[in-house]
């Protein structure tokens, strides 16, 4: 099976200059099935910061979350996690998976005996990855 290929892009808010940072999948490995996750699940974390980017405290907490997922949900393929945007107060990560309730079920493992991490959790039916190809078309490469 060939890996992924992850890659950013950035969108700048005229209004305040602020950035938002994009790492998301360019190209899915060749042996990839988006039918085999059908279920879009966002995490959204909300933070305070003047520049719009979490500090560094926030942003490790973060990224050791995103770490302890990644390992719950993803090493047998049962969910792929295809965009992490962050800025403007806000991460988010877009997983795509085979079951919503599953999801959450390795989830509340993964983070079981850590602090709790403030985030608002949306699942929904997507099969045909309309928000992840929406976001894609948005994006010039």
């Amino acid at each position: 099976m060939t890996t992924s290929v992850w890659t950013t892009a950035t969108s700048k808010i005229e209004s305040n200059g602020h950035v938002i940072i994009f790492r998301y999948i360019r190209d899915f490995g060749k042996d990839f099935d988006r039918l085999d996750n059908p279920i879009r699940v966002i995490i959204a974390w909300k933070y305070d910061s003047e520049t719009g980017m979490p500090g560094a405290d926030v942003r490790e907490w973060m990224d050791s979350t995103e770490d302890a997922l990644k390992l719950a949900v993803e090493e047998d393929e049962f969910a792929s996690l295809v965009l992490v945007s962050t800025g403007e107060n806000l991460r988010e990560w877009t997983y795509y998976a085979r079951s919503g309730d599953e999801f959450m079920v390795r989830l509340n493992k993964a983070l079981g005996g850590r602090p709790k991490v403030p985030v608002n959790i949306h699942i929904g039916e997507d099969s045909q990855w309309a928000t992840f190809d929406e976001f894609r078309r948005r994006v010039r490469e």
